[in-house]
């Protein structure tokens, strides 16, 4: 499985415009991270499709979670203000990750 987020607005809407999507590919991860990554994509699958309109909190952030698993691509856009329970736990994970991967590379 492959997970990709993107982060848009906030403050530093025109830094964000410049960096890439993060990917996360769960057969890099070692198994424990692997399969809680699994439990967290699981609980937020059934929010698919079920999109709010655009926040206008000003300064707000967006985040655009995409996965890739069997051929199957779902994508999932929250912002600060709107997302669930479910949405901001796998966020978090992924956000923990990655400034794990950037630490590691300093």
């Amino acid at each position: 499985m492959k997970v990709t987020l993107a982060t848009h607005g906030g403050q530093a809407a025109g830094i964000n415009l410049r960096l890439p999507p993060r990917v996360l590919d769960t057969d890099a991860l070692p198994g424990d991270a692997a399969s809680e990554l699994s439990r967290l994509v699981t609980a937020v699958l059934p929010e698919a499709g079920r999109e709010r309109p655009p926040d206008r909190t000003p300064d707000a952030m967006s985040y655009t979670i995409t996965v890739e698993d069997g051929g199957r691509t779902t994508v999932l856009t929250r912002s600060d203000t709107d997302m669930s329970p479910a949405f901001a736990a796998l966020l978090g994970r992924l956000e923990h990750h990655f400034a794990q991967r950037d630490d590691e590379r300093m």
